[in-house]
């Protein structure tokens, strides 16, 4: 393949019409004479963290997309016409792709304009300026303002195994709150709490003991003076009392299911 300057390959390519057999391998001389103008537009932003060969890619596709729909008849050169639209493809990878959390369009257009808000009123006022003053500047709701800010956040990331404060060795990760099972129970023990109150003093004590103490029966035998085999018999009493009130509840449609109080724990201890 004769090697020809982005000129001549571009001159080259746009005088052979479509579907001609000699265009593609014109095309591909266009791009490749062409290609360190894309490299160069890439390294610019290079300094933002972003892989280089992601950025070159980037940069690569939008130089074909200028070949492929560049006109001569423009009345511009093809420079003036292909790099706005490298620099464009490379602004919409940042756009789409570098953000850890995914956010609306409008946030992150709005991060932009505040950015250069930020800036450029640092300038003027001497000073970091406010919500107010960037939002007249923008011409924005204080609130949309909040919004971009918020939304950048978004924008970069923390690894979970970073450390939760410098300089000490908890994780993030290790910060973060579990699932709390307890929430599950909640109704239960609301609806059950007036279902106790119908039980006399001992018959509440001996459930307590059992289902909030933990004891075995052995142990609240002792605690309230009768045999095992009796306290057996207060449990069994309690429960279905228990059960009968719930039941009553739900029928009335004043409550929820029944509460966990029966199971394997009221066996014998």
């Amino acid at each position: 393949m004769t090697s020809l300057s982005p000129i001549e390959a571009l001159g080259a390519m746009a005088a052979v019409p479509l579907g001609h057999p000699a265009r593609p391998e014109l095309r591909a001389q266009a791009i490749v004479a062409w290609l360190p103008l894309a490299q160069r537009l890439a390294g610019r932003y290079a300094v933002r963290g972003e892989p280089r060969e992601d950025l070159a890619q980037t940069a690569a596709v939008g130089l074909i997309k200028a070949i492929d729909h560049f006109d001569p008849g423009y009345g511009v050169g093809f420079g003036g016409y292909a790099i706005p639209t490298i620099v464009g493809e490379i602004k919409r990878y940042f756009r789409d792709r570098t953000w850890a959390v995914r956010v609306p369009r409008r946030i992150q257009e709005l991060r932009i304009m505040i950015a250069a808000a930020n800036h450029e009123l640092t300038n003027v006022l001497c000073r970091a300026p406010t919500v107010a003053d960037i939002a007249a500047h923008l011409g924005i709701t204080e609130e949309e303002v909040l919004d971009g800010l918020e939304g950048a956040r978004a924008y970069n990331a923390r690894s979970l195994s970073a450390p939760a404060v410098p300089g000490q060795s908890i994780e993030l990760g290790a910060t973060l709150g579990g699932e709390d099972h307890e929430y599950a129970v909640v109704e239960d023990r609301i609806a059950l709490m007036p279902a106790l109150a119908a039980l006399d003093d001992r018959e509440r004590t001996i459930v307590t003991l059992r289902f909030y103490g933990n004891l075995s029966q052995a142990e609240i035998a002792g605690r309230v003076g009768c045999s095992q085999m009796h306290v057996s018999r207060l449990i069994m009493r309690s429960l279905g009392k228990l059960h009968d009130h719930l039941d009553a509840e739900e029928a009335a449609g004043r409550g929820g299911g029944h509460a966990a109080v029966g199971g394997p724990a009221a066996g014998v201890g």
